[in-house]
């Protein structure tokens, strides 16, 4: 009986706060712990092209899939485990939601585990099949081996950072990823100019990075605001796996795409780049950098909708429809206005981001100039389109939400990057992207036209 008190007097402000000054309290935190969080591999990119060179720029792109699988699996758990935890909430079941927190954390360090094991066990079959040249494999090789040990570190704090978000701890979660995040940067010039330790040096600064971050996150289960968390419920629930895995599937389709477009992007910028003049090394560095530069765009936006989830999925689950539908036109607006910045910076400073991550010829700056304005052209567009595909998991829509991204990224950008290319070569691969970007667009718009339209407008 305390417990339900409890939990409805915490959240009640989700329902009753005005909205604005509500959105930023979730959002900014959490923009900030996703740009963090993106500081991971940013930082990393950034002291290696100044300490070792493009090779080792190239040998991040070819072990970046192995990032997008754990955002992959971390995000639908933590997503879908977020929204289905303020789902029951908002219906007054408490121990259901207790259990969607205490399956949701013993699933992520069950697969990070698994995940790690794989990686170590087949590891330079993987970097074959990511994509890497006979020049970048040995780079990869030694950063991809030395971080895999901390996999099971990253994919927990990428899970657990919604939940925590969603027990209305921002604050916490920010902390909890900029402390890591902080160190990294401590550590990488530390390891790679001060000891010399090249490119593992880097990796290693990674690890024990998200090791400090995931400890620090895992204590915040002792002070759990809206229900109170028992060791029973750590044990894994089949039903609460399958519906935070249901809501989440959004999140994963998405993300597991991606990492499937990102193996064929290197295998075809290596094929097609090797028959030009750039050759096969600067095209997938450039598309790495190109892919880092948009990881920030990506943070800011996912930020204001992961702070916007507890919103959407408290009062759909109340059923008070106007204050999900305030709350869309209030996120659509911000990231409208955030995404216009972001297509003026990449329009018109292109060459000064990319001289952020190590230095080049005239040939390597005037390919990833144009690379990046031409596959970000319409960043614009996307900041309507990511916001509205990920809106419908917190309304127990998740087919919806994973729908969109098949649409988006095997129906349409995976064909479109291998037929461009032939008739195009190697700029066929950059102009997949923007083409993607209009038919994500337009499709997300008319799902989200069709998902109010017969919302109910009151309860």
């Amino acid at each position: 009986m305390s417990e339900q008190t409890t939990s409805s007097h915490d959240i009640n402000v989700l329902a009753t706060k005005s909205l604005a000054p509500l959105l930023r309290s979730l959002a900014i935190p959490s923009v900030i712990a996703n740009l963090v969080n993106a500081l991971y591999n940013i930082v990393d990119q950034i002291f290696i092209g100044q300490g070792v060179g493009y090779l080792g720029n190239a040998a991040t792109t070819i072990a970046f899939p192995i990032v997008t699988l754990c955002l992959a699996i971390g995000l639908m758990t933590g997503i879908g485990a977020s929204s289905s935890f303020n789902l029951e909430l908002g219906r007054g079941n408490p121990l259901k939601a207790r259990q969607v927190v205490g399956s949701a954390c013993s699933t992520l360090l069950l697969s990070g585990i698994f995940i790690c094991i794989a990686v170590l066990s087949f590891l330079e079959p993987l970097m074959h099949f990511f994509g890497a040249s006979k020049d970048i494999l040995p780079y990869a090789m030694s950063y991809t081996g030395i971080t895999s040990f901390g996999i099971p570190f990253v994919l927990f704090s990428m899970g657990i950072n919604p939940i925590v978000r969603a027990d209305r701890s921002p604050m916490y979660s920010m902390l909890a990823i900029l402390s890591g995040a902080l160190l990294n940067t401590l550590l990488d010039p530390l390891f790679i100019f001060v000891f010399h330790m090249g490119i593992a040096g880097a990796a290693w600064a990674t690890v024990i990075s998200q090791i400090i971050s995931a400890l620090l996150l895992m204590l915040y289960f002792r002070n759990f605001k809206s229900v109170n968390l028992c060791p029973n419920d750590f044990i894994p629930r089949w039903q609460s796996i399958k519906t935070f895995l249901s809501l989440g599937m959004a999140s994963f389709v998405f993300q597991f795409s991606n990492a499937i477009i990102q193996i064929t992007m290197n295998n075809m910028l290596r094929y097609y780049g090797s028959h030009s003049d750039l050759g096969a090394n600067i095209p997938i560095a450039v598309a790495g950098i190109v892919a880092k530069i948009n990881m920030i765009f990506l943070a800011i936006i996912l930020g204001i909708v992961q702070g916007a989830q507890p919103i959407f999925s408290y009062n759909y689950g109340a059923k008070n429809y106007q204050r999900v539908r305030s709350t869309m036109r209030l996120v659509l607006q911000t990231s409208i206005i955030i995404s216009t910045i972001a297509f003026l910076v990449f329009v018109f400073f292109p060459q000064e981001l990319i001289k952020l991550f190590g230095s080049g010829s005239k040939a390597y700056y005037a390919y990833a100039s144009r690379y990046l304005r031409t596959f970000l052209f319409f960043t614009i567009l996307n900041g309507i389109q990511l916001p509205g595909a990920t809106f419908f998991p917190t309304i127990d829509s998740p087919k919806t939400g994973a729908l969109l991204s098949l649409i988006k990224q095997v129906l349409v950008l995976l064909p479109l990057m291998i037929i461009l290319p032939k008739f195009m070569g190697i700029d066929g691969v950059m102009y997949a992207g923007p083409i993607t970007d209009l038919v994500a667009f337009l499709t997300t718009i008319i799902a989200l036209f069709i998902t109010f339209k017969h919302m109910p407008k009151e309860a």
